[in-house]
C-alpha cells in the first residue's frame, strides 16, 4: 500500500525558499510549525551519503523565531529555561531546554542573544509563541513578544565553510561553534551562526526579510556548482546516529530535560526565576526513572517509525523506540529509545515490538557519531 499524500493549503505555509526547493526536485515534505519542511530529495540514503561527503543547502524556515524585545527580555528568557543564562553575551547561541511549571519539556530551541534587550528563540516544532506571550502578559513584563519575518537557511556538510566563504568572504570561517556574526549580502545584514541540525558541521543563516530568500538561495547554488552542492534537509539516519533529538518524536511535555539526557543544560540551582525550577530541583535530586538511550536493533532494515514502538524485557514494557532507521555506515538499525532505569545499562538485551514483528535489540553506551 502506498503512503497517503499530504494535501497542501494556505494553512501550511510555504517558505521564502520553496521555489528553490521545488526546482531541486523535493520528493516529500512534513509539516513543522505549520510550514513545509522537506524530508527527501533523491532518497533518504542518497541524501545521507551526500550530506556526509559534500555540502547541502537546507530550507529550515520552519525553525520559526520567537523574538523578545524590551527591558525585560533577559528576565523573560531566564524564566523559560533551567539553563543559567547570566554568563551569556551578545553574539552567543545557547541550546536551551524550555520547560513548564512541572518541569516538562515544551521545546528545545537555540536561543540567540542579539543584544541585552533583544533575543531570538529558534524553535522546534511546537506553538511556543503562545506560552511565551502568556508568560510575559501574566507577569506584566516590559517586553514585546512576536514572530519576526526571519527564516533560517542552513548550509551543512564537510564543504560548508568553502561554500559560505565563496558567498560571504573568508571571515565567515572564523565564526566559532554556537557563536554568530553579522555579514552583508546584497546590502542586507545577515546573522550567521555556526550551528545546525547535523553532526557534519555548517552554518545557519537567519534570513531577515522573505524577499531576499531566493536571491540568497540562488547565490549559494551558483557558488557551489563546483562543490557538488545539492538541496538537502535534516536527514533521519544521520540525526539518529548523532543522537540529535526531535521534539514531538523523541520527547514531549511529559518528559523532563533529565529524562532526555539534557541535564547538562540545566543549572537548576542558579537559574533563578525559571518557571519549572522547583519541580526540576526535585528531579535533579532524585534522578530520572527513565532516560533517552541509543539502541541498536537487530535484523534487516526496519520499516518507517511513524509511531512509538514498545520496548520489552521478557514480554513486559520497559520503554519505547521513538526514531529508527537503517544506517549504511554502521551496518545496523540505529534507534533512539526512552528506557526505564532498570534496563538502561549498556549491553542490556531487549525486544522491540516493530510493525514487522518482534526484533532483538541492545542498549548502547553512546550514540554512533
Amino acid at each position: 500500500m502506498s503512503a497517503p499524500l499530504l494535501s497542501l493549503s494556505r494553512r501550511l505555509r510555504r517558505t521564502p525558499f520553496s521555489e528553490g526547493v521545488e526546482a531541486a526536485g523535493v520528493k516529500a515534505y512534513t509539516v513543522y510549525n505549520h510550514m513545509l519542511l522537506p524530508t527527501v530529495f533523491r532518497s533518504i540514503e542518497e541524501d545521507y551519503r551526500h550530506l556526509k561527503e559534500a555540502v547541502q543547502i537546507w530550507d529550515v524556515a520552519c525553525e520559526r523565531q520567537v523574538e523578545l524585545r524590551g527591558p525585560d527580555a533577559g528576565r523573560l528568557m531566564q524564566m523559560l529555561t533551567p539553563r543559567d543564562l547570566r554568563g551569556m553575551t551578545p553574539g552567543q547561541c545557547f541550546y536551551v531546554p524550555i520547560v513548564d511549571e512541572t518541569g516538562g519539556m515544551l521545546n528545545d530551541p537555540v536561543a540567540v542573544k542579539l543584544a541585552e534587550d533583544r533575543w531570538w528563540i529558534s524553535i522546534a516544532d511546537s506553538d511556543l509563541l503562545y506560552w511565551v506571550r502568556a508568560t510575559a502578559h501574566g507577569w506584566r513584563l516590559d517586553v514585546l513578544v512576536d514572530e519576526p519575518d526571519v527564516s533560517p537557511l542552513a548550509v551543512q556538510g564537510p564543504r560548508a565553510d568553502d561554500l559560505m566563504a565563496a558567498v560571504f568572504g573568508d571571515n565567515v570561517r572564523d565564526i566559532r561553534f554556537f557563536r554568530f556574526g553579522v555579514f552583508d549580502f546584497q546590502g542586507r545584514d545577515m546573522v550567521i551562526a555556526r550551528s545546525g541540525y547535523s553532526k557534519q558541521g555548517g552554518f545557519e543563516i537567519y534570513v531577515e526579510g522573505s524577499d531576499i530568500g531566493m536571491p540568497l538561495w540562488n547565490a549559494l547554488m551558483e557558488a557551489g556548482a563546483g562543490m557538488d552542492v545539492h538541496a538537502g534537509c535534516p536527514n533521519l539516519i544521520e540525526r539518529i546516529e548523532g543522537g540529535l533529538l526531535s521534539y514531538g518524536n523523541d520527547m514531549t511535555d511529559d518528559n523532563t530535560p533529565h529524562e532526555c539526557g539534557l541535564g547538562r543544560f540545566c543549572n537548576t540551582h542558579t537559574a533563578i526565576g525559571c518557571i519549572g525550577r522547583d519541580a526540576l530541583l526535585r528531579v535533579a535530586k532524585e534522578g530520572p526513572v527513565q532516560q533517552i538511550r541509543a539502541v541498536a536493533i537487530d535484523g534487516p532494515k526496519v520499516p518507517p517509525c511513524d509511531h512509538w514502538w514498545p520496548l520489552l524485557a521478557q514480554g513486559k514494557p520497559v520503554g519505547r523506540i521513538s526514531s529508527a532507521a537503517w544506517s549504511p555506515d554502521f551496518g545496523t538499525n540505529v534507534a533512539i529509545g526512552m528506557v526505564r532505569m532498570t534496563h538502561w545499562d549498556a549491553g542490556t538485551r531487549l525486544q522491540v515490538q516493530a510493525p514487522d514483528g518482534i526484533r532483538e535489540a541492545e542498549v548502547r553506551e553512546a550514540f554512533w557519531a
